[in-house]
């Protein structure tokens, strides 16, 4: 009985299937033995490729690297988009937040090669940047429908939805790095985005406020 490598046996479930396979064995080394081990050649041996095949993949490890970057957006991007809706439009941009937050923990490797230069000299490039940006769709969307429904001032849901994402992102960022531990990082996660959101919620105004509809300081 021939035994099939883990590359053969994710091609028979098609070319997706394999590049996921790579991709996946590319993670795992990056997590169990740091950047010096993404190589292709290392890559090739783990998952029974030849190193041919990866170069026609990728390129060279630059586009391994890209394809790693873009890959974890993309599971961003899903995540996002398997958010429940909600009737309520404040109800659902805080399920946004707490899947991204879920998300993140759950990929940690990702999420370090998406916002943490995890492989050294890799920078995204534009295109690669632009397909970044697809995976905050969802939460734009999200933060129109609080200004359309009068939740939220009138603003820049562009704006808005960065400001919250620099949130979220510094919270998560803290917390895979162990400076925010288990028992209190859920609590303080809820605590910054509350606090964020409620810059924006409709009301009294006490000042001028920002294009992006915050309060001038």
């Amino acid at each position: 009985m021939t035994v099939l490598t883990p590359y053969q046996d994710a091609l028979l479930r098609g070319q997706e299937a394999a590049r996921a396979a790579v991709l996946d064995c590319a993670i795992g080394l990056l997590i169990a033995d740091g950047p010096a081990a993404l190589t292709m050649r290392r890559i090739a041996t783990e998952i029974g490729a030849s190193t041919k095949v990866l170069y026609t993949m990728f390129g060279a490890k630059e586009g391994l690297a890209d394809a790693l970057y873009r890959e974890g957006f993309a599971r961003l991007r899903r995540a996002q988009e398997q958010v429940p809706h909600s009737p309520d439009p404040l109800t659902r941009l805080d399920r946004l937040g707490a899947a991204y937050r879920r998300h993140a923990l759950a990929e940690p490797a990702y999420y370090r090669v998406m916002f943490e230069q995890a492989v050294p000299g890799y920078r995204p490039s534009a295109a690669s940047l632009a397909v970044a940006e697809t995976a905050f769709d969802t939460s734009v969307a999200a933060v129109t429908a609080c200004i359309d429904a009068g939740v939220f001032r009138p603003g820049d849901a562009y704006e808005i939805s960065k400001l919250l994402w620099a949130a979220a992102h510094g919270a998560v960022s803290l917390e895979l790095a162990g400076h925010f531990p288990p028992d209190t990082a859920d609590r303080r996660y809820t605590a910054l985005m509350t606090a964020v959101c409620h810059a924006f919620l409709s009301g009294p105004q006490t000042g001028p406020t920002t294009a992006d509809g915050a309060p001038e300081q």
